[in-house]
């Protein structure tokens, strides 16, 4: 049940194992040509609800649906991939150069960036939080740091400040951006006011704190997405001399081999929404309940797959660049399909905001915050509530069964009873319980409540349930061939009714081959 690498499993028989990857990686590949044969089948009808775009490859068609990723294709074309360029040319000149003025050049250079894009009214809008949190952060209280933080969050969802920084642009997109900068700035904002009131100053003194403050947040690589790192570890990685910097700075080979992996990773995120079209059909309930059982797995895997390699391209790149000015930017996501456990995925989140270890009330409580943090800072919608929600029963659930399967009488019981490798098997048949809650979580945070229910609806309430009844009835009585009936009228309108027919063990999509 834990995700901890020390940890350390018995081994199984090489054939046993053979067989689990063989199950697993055979679930996912046809899951996902299932997913595809039902796009291509029901092409005409996406392609009239969804507008589908013109592929890049000759005789497929884009599924444009993703708001984030077609949001940051169409932005890097146009002029982030050219001020990333320029933040890196201007960062190897000062290096060689000017080294005591580099990072100087870089918050004057991000500073220009972000006017460039944002205009001044919206670099306005950023310095004024930087001001007023840099100002309650002198009084060094965490709580005051706290509300006034959140309190900037909150003004995103201010009505009439939304209909104001509309008008500064004439496009949608444009406002989305300030709204994407000043989100990511407030989690800087909140680092630099933790820190203060936590440890002492990197720098003493008013005006360099202040100065150091606007290069953390103006850097331009991570301004308008992130990563985020800690304030005081972009401090002390920016101070490292030149000498010692140039001794650890990746070499030509490490960037050209980081370079070809965000370019793989940008091609298969294109590929996955040239051969399936996933977000166009989770926008639709009709489809969702036609879906076959493997394409409705396929579904869910495409989704959270596609969601991991985006974040792995917007993220990469980003922290490419850092290292080149000396920075350790986070660790880049993990793939979902190896994440197994609730507490494994969020310890990235609960730990750094001061998980508490202090006994099970205060951890519940300080798990609650930090999900009700992140809730927060994406919205707040009521799908994000319920997913937070999940997230949040999940961590309890798995630490409440880990203290249970670790007390002194079951692990004696288990020790005296069981060996190694049954132990491990166990461990993976309790994860897969995870690993389904976890998928199904994540449904909702990428598609809604409406696809989380549909999903929980057709796959634990008439999957699960009905599997050795549906796989007795086709031995006992095998069904005859029923088609897919499903039918458009001319103008493309839904049908009245939709039938797919049962398919017994087929119901269940390959969610529980995961804890192989």
């Amino acid at each position: 049940m834990t995700s901890n690498p020390k940890v350390r499993w018995a081994p199984l028989p090489r054939t046993e194992l053979l067989v689990y990857w063989l199950l697993s990686f055979g679930s996912h590949f046809y899951s996902f040509y299932e997913l595809h044969r039902f796009s291509k089948e029901h092409e005409a009808g996406l392609d009239r609800q969804f507008q589908l775009e013109t592929g890049l490859v000759q005789g497929f068609k884009r599924d444009a649906s993703d708001f984030e990723w077609n949001f940051w294709t169409e932005w890097a074309h146009k002029s982030l991939l050219w001020t990333l360029t320029g933040h890196a040319l201007l960062s190897r000149f000062c290096c060689i150069f000017y080294p005591q003025f580099r990072v100087a050049a870089l918050t004057v250079y991000g500073l220009l960036a972000a006017v460039g894009v944002l205009g001044l009214r919206g670099v306005g809008v950023l310095l004024l939080h930087v001001v007023l949190s840099f100002s309650v952060a002198q009084l060094r209280r965490s709580a005051l740091c706290w509300a006034c933080n959140l309190l900037l969050l909150c003004t995103l969802h201010v009505p009439p400040l939304q209909d104001i920084q509309r008008g500064w642009y004439e496009r949608d997109e444009e406002y989305y951006l300030l709204l994407f900068s000043v989100a990511v700035g407030t989690l800087r904002l909140l680092s630099f006011s933790l820190e203060r009131c936590g440890r002492p100053a990197v720098h003493a003194g008013t005006f360099p704190q202040l100065c150091w403050l606007l290069s953390y947040t103006f850097y331009h690589p991570f301004f308008y997405n992130g990563p985020v790192i800690t304030y005081n570890d972009f401090v002390e990685q920016m101070q490292t001399p030149v000498e010692e910097g140039e001794r650890h700075k990746p070499g030509a080979r490490y960037l050209l081999l980081r370079s070809a992996r965000i370019l793989m990773w940008w091609c298969m995120a294109e590929f996955m929404i040239h051969v399936t079209y996933m977000h166009a059909i989770q926008s639709n309930e009709t489809y969702l309940e036609i879906l076959p059982a493997w394409a409705l797995g396929g579904l869910a895997l495409a989704l959270v797959q596609f969601f991991f390699v985006k974040y792995l391209v917007l993220f990469g790149l980003p922290s490419t660049l850092a290292t080149l000015d000396r920075l350790d930017p986070p660790g880049l996501p993990r793939c979902v399909s190896i994440m197994y456990s609730f507490t494994g995925m969020w310890r990235y989140i609960y730990v750094p905001l001061g998980g508490s270890h202090r006994g099970v009330p205060r951890k519940m409580f300080s798990t609650a915050l930090a999900f009700g943090f992140v809730c927060l800072w994406h919205g707040g919608h009521d799908y994000l509530r319920c997913w937070a929600l999940m997230n949040w029963l999940g961590v309890l659930v798995e630490t409440g069964l880990k203290a249970l399967l670790d007390s002194a009488l079951l692990r004696s019981f288990f020790e005296r009873h069981s060996s190694a490798a049954a132990r491990r098997r166990l461990a993976a048949l309790l994860s897969a319980f995870s690993t389904a809650a976890l998928i199904l979580s994540n449904l909702i945070f990428l598609g809604g409540i409406h696809v989380g229910r549909i999903f929980w609806r057709r796959v634990f309430l008439q999957g699960l349930p009905n599997r050795a009844t549906s796989a007795w009835n086709r031995l006992i009585c095998p069904p005859k061939s029923q088609p897919v009936v499903v039918s458009l009228d001319s103008a493309g309108s839904w049908p009245h009714r939709c039938r797919y027919p049962s398919t017994g063990f087929c119901r269940v999509p390959p969610f529980f081959f995961f804890f192989f």
